[in-house]
């Protein structure tokens, strides 16, 4: 089953690599894409003049193979 998460939060600089205090916020799951996104817009609307905060949404499979770290 696929689930949803809002990942994001204030980085350095904007690159997007390294998050101010070194960890990223991750909100959820959900169950469907359009209550991420909308979860994502909240987010993305709060912050929506600062250019070096930024939100995404990524997709996990918990029934398929874990995720590559290499």
């Amino acid at each position: 089953m696929m689930q949803y998460y809002v990942v994001g939060g204030e980085y350095k600089d904007t690159r997007f690599r390294e998050t101010v205090g070194g960890n990223e916020e991750w909100f959820g799951p959900f169950s469907d894409y359009e209550a991420a996104r909308a979860e994502w817009a909240r987010h993305a609307w709060q912050t929506v003049d600062d250019c070096t905060t930024r939100y995404r949404i990524e997709c996990i499979d918990n029934d398929g193979p874990p995720p590559c770290t290499d």
